[in-house]
């Protein structure tokens, strides 16, 4: 299937230094190309003159790696937004919750999202979720997410690669539709000034 863009934006969620903490720290992670994934989207869109949006994480606990004090809460900075970039901060899972990003894409007249960030079963999955719901034309990009390895209720530990894909299989096609980062680039590169 043929990407095509339209009225489009980049979102970039939550590409914060809690997550390469996490990782030093012990977590394993899949996708380990993804920030690399996620800086060439961001050169791509900011070549044209589709909008990016970026979405921070603030947790209002003291002891998160993402309180806004804490040293996680940072931007990598291969996903630094750049001068004119808004930055939406968000709560919870979702993107749409506690912010204006609806209002916002509606108000630039927006209706396609490309969908990128951390982690791809939390933040990503729920505002990849919301955002089919509320009739969006979801893209999210397979190779520029990413997750960790997570243990089930029953203790079980889960590989982060198998969380990722069972996320991308959940959301494909009922709340998304799922491509890689070349391809999201090449339908930019056809789209010139319609997206």
């Amino acid at each position: 299937m043929r990407l095509i863009l339209e009225n489009t934006a980049l979102i970039v969620i939550d590409v914060q230094q809690a997550f390469d903490e996490m990782e030093r720290a012990g977590a394993k992670r899949n996708n380990p190309e993804a920030p690399a994934r996620i800086a060439d989207l961001l050169a791509a869109f900011r070549a044209g003159p589709a909008p990016v949006i970026h979405i921070r994480h603030a947790n209002t606990d003291p002891g998160s790696r993402f309180h806004p004090q804490a040293t996680g809460y940072a931007v990598r900075e291969d996903a630094r937004e750049h001068p004119g970039e808004p930055v939406l901060v968000k709560h919870v899972n979702s993107a749409f919750i506690g912010t204006d990003l609806d209002t916002r894409l509606k108000g630039m007249g927006l209706s396609t999202l490309v969908i990128v960030g951390a982690t791809t079963n939390h933040c990503v999955e729920t505002t990849t979720r919301m955002a089919g719901n509320l009739g969006y034309d979801a893209i999210l990009v397979a190779d520029a997410t990413w997750t960790f390895d997570r243990a089930g209720p029953d203790g079980r530990l889960h590989a982060a690669e198998d969380i990722h894909a069972m996320s991308l299989a959940n959301l494909d096609g009922e709340f998304c539709r799922v491509f890689r980062t070349w391809e999201v680039i090449e339908a930019l590169a056809r789209s010139g000034d319609g997206f």
